[in-house]
């Protein structure tokens, strides 16, 4: 490139830095310079902040004396690799808050219905969800929104009493 006309290579790095820019406010703004929601998956941070998260919950549920008195979660831990448990458990909100991973494994009802998991027990698991959710400074709003997503899952995972 020659910079014998100082001019030309300005507008043209002017130029490039407005299509830039252009090419960034689009898909935020979208065509009509209106701002749109982005997806909860986007607000959350995407899938490493969420793989994030997930790994602090996962180790809080290890360590929880509430499941742990639980003899087939204690079984299943024994059976099922740490880090396969937290691939899966990463994919699936990665996926159900709009982003481009796709959950691969078992229904909640499938995964579960063998655990007998308890009222109590579930509330144990919501208590560490919400320390981990905490500890990474996860805004109120979006909170409530993974606390929503969660609670739809309920009637799959927890054992109706007798």
């Amino acid at each position: 490139m020659s910079l014998q006309n100082p001019l030309r290579l300005t507008r043209g790095v002017a130029v490039g830095a407005l299509v830039f820019v252009a090419g960034w406010l689009v898909p935020i703004f979208g065509q009509d310079a209106t701002p749109k929601q982005n997806s909860l998956y986007d607000r959350l941070g995407g899938t490493y902040a969420i793989a994030t998260v997930v790994d602090d919950f996962i180790e809080r549920l290890y360590v929880n004396d509430i499941l742990n008195a639980n003899p087939a979660i204690k079984e299943a831990r024994e059976r099922v690799p740490k880090a396969g448990l937290k691939y899966r458990v990463t994919s699936l909100p990665c996926q159900v808050t709009g982003g481009p991973e796709v959950y691969a494994g078992r229904s909640m009802k499938d995964s579960h219905q063998h655990l007998n998991i308890t009222e109590k027990e579930w509330q144990a698991m919501t208590a560490d969800f919400k320390k981990s959710l905490d500890a990474f400074k996860v805004p109120a709003e979006e909170q409530k929104e993974l606390f929503a997503i969660v609670e739809s899952t309920k009637s799959d995972i927890v054992v109706s009493a007798p």
